[in-house]
């Protein structure tokens, strides 16, 4: 069974910093692509950064490039989210989620989220 637990949420104020995990289990992990998305309150969940399996390749969204950085640990089977310069648009859940080997764009599995809050 494929589980995804992240950890690392909270409340911070705008300017702060956050470090988000999220550990992997019951899949190879290195055989997976992870990105992390979230979803604001009354609105759609969106992408937020995507990490190849090796060599740790990156992308993100265009709202947190520069403040965002993701990397994953493949002998821990985790992915990190590092958040800096919060700002209280970045108040959502954040989930980890797995990609489809087979089909690119298809996340097959998520985790159960966690919550960020940004006060100003």
């Amino acid at each position: 069974q494929v589980r995804l637990v992240e950890s690392g949420g909270g409340l911070v104020q705008a300017g702060g910093s956050l470090r988000l995990s999220c550990a992997a289990s019951g899949l190879r992990f290195s055989d997976y692509v992870m990105g992390w998305f979230r979803q604001a309150p009354g609105k759609e969940r969106e992408f937020v950064a995507r990490i190849m399996r090796t060599a740790g390749r990156t992308y993100y969204a265009d709202s947190v490039k520069g403040r965002f950085f993701t990397s994953r640990d493949n002998g821990q089977n985790t992915v990190y989210l590092q958040m800096t310069s919060l700002k209280p648009e970045d108040t959502a859940v954040y989930y980890c989620a797995a990609e489809s080997a087979a089909v690119v764009g298809r996340w097959d599995y998520w985790g159960q989220g966690t919550q960020v809050t940004v006060s100003s």
